[in-house]
């Protein structure tokens, strides 16, 4: 669906210097697939940056809920923050304030999206929805953010907690209300309010109730999201019935699969990375644990790292089998089967 206020106001960022940066991307990664070998220019188009890796529910599926994680919890430091974005923001389309964690955990979270949006870029972020009471709300629409994705899976408690464990449906639901109501105090068409359903068995015989919730509260638009389950093999009560939102497949002697086919190239790769809240770059959103650690941005600048030997030795390793990176092999890049 076409969303003009919101496309308009991302094409809005748009500048000479990030379309020349963009074409390179993808003329560079056109001749890597064609040549087998890893050949890289420009910079990313986009970041992912971890405001925090706290967060204060525990969904099953997620290192963050689970309490799973190797690396240490904490928060990004604003000022560094500034640094990272100092370097990057000519050439930057979209910032999306989103890895691991609450984002609104982190108290200079807002000041992070408010310092990003005054150097021209798109902002986006992902919340569990449970800490947008009034002021923060307002404080939201001020900062500038120009999408919210809020966590909606399932539109009743009994459902929605059977994956957001320690969440409270009611509390996410006038967050929403907040920030739709902040906007309309604000004369403010952003941010764009999306609800994301994480489309599971549990919940979903919901998905027309979570729509019609999100037209009743005013939210701009409902998206619909398959899920990530680590053990699939011999199946999960999480894989949906719906094929359309699994990312699995069972074969005939009953043992699941993803349906992607791993092709040995990776979009992500060249366009984007993840910047963790202690400045790790890893390679993309499926390295949850920042186990790739390409580099430290407080030891080195972005671009040294983006174009040095460790980042190109793993595109290197990707051109030569994705099958044989763990966090590749559960992944829905190139993936054309699932919708």
């Amino acid at each position: 669906m076409f969303y003009r206020a919101d496309t308009f106001r991302f094409l809005s960022k748009l500048t000479i210097p990030k379309l020349f940066n963009l074409g390179s991307i993808w003329i560079s990664y056109q001749l890597t697939r064609m040549t087998g070998k890893p050949i890289q220019w420009g910079t990313p188009m986009t970041i992912s940056i971890e405001p925090t890796t706290a967060c204060n529910l525990r969904c099953p599926e997620c290192p963050s809920g689970l309490r799973s994680f190797t690396r240490e919890t904490g928060n990004m430091k604003e000022d560094f923050f500034r640094k990272v974005i100092d370097e990057m923001h000519q050439k930057l389309i979209y910032l999306i304030f989103y890895f691991q964690g609450e984002p609104y955990i982190n108290p200079k979270f807002l000041e992070m999206v408010r310092y990003a949006h005054q150097k021209g870029i798109y902002t986006i972020t992902s919340t569990n929805g449970h800490f947008l009471h009034p002021e923060n709300a307002r404080k939201t629409v001020e900062s500038g953010l120009d999408r919210i994705l809020i966590s909606i899976d399932g539109s009743s408690q009994e459902v929605y907690e059977q994956y957001r464990k320690e969440g409270h449906l009611s509390t996410v639901l006038e967050g929403a209300r907040n920030l739709v109501a902040a906007k309309k105090e604000a004369g403010s068409s952003t941010p764009h309010i999306v609800f994301q359903m994480l489309v599971v068995k549990p919940n979903e015989h919901q998905i027309g109730e979570v729509q019609a919730l999100a037209k009743e509260i005013g939210v701009d638009e409902v998206k619909l999201k398959t899920a990530q389950v680590y053990d699939f093999v011999e199946g999960n009560e999480l894989i949906p019935t719906i094929s359309k939102y699994s990312r699995y497949y069972q074969d005939h002697a009953g043992v699941w699969h993803v349906k992607n086919k791993l092709r040995n190239q990776c979009w992500k790769l060249w366009h984007a990375c993840v910047i963790t809240w202690d400045g790790m770059v890893v390679p993309c959103c499926f390295d949850k644990d920042a186990t790739y650690r390409l580099g430290d941005l407080r030891e080195k600048s972005f671009t040294s790292i983006w174009k040095g030997t460790s980042y190109q030795q793993f595109r290197a390793r990707l051109l030569q089998g994705r099958d044989k990176i763990d966090i590749c092999t559960n992944c829905t890049e190139g993936c054309k089967v699932w919708a």
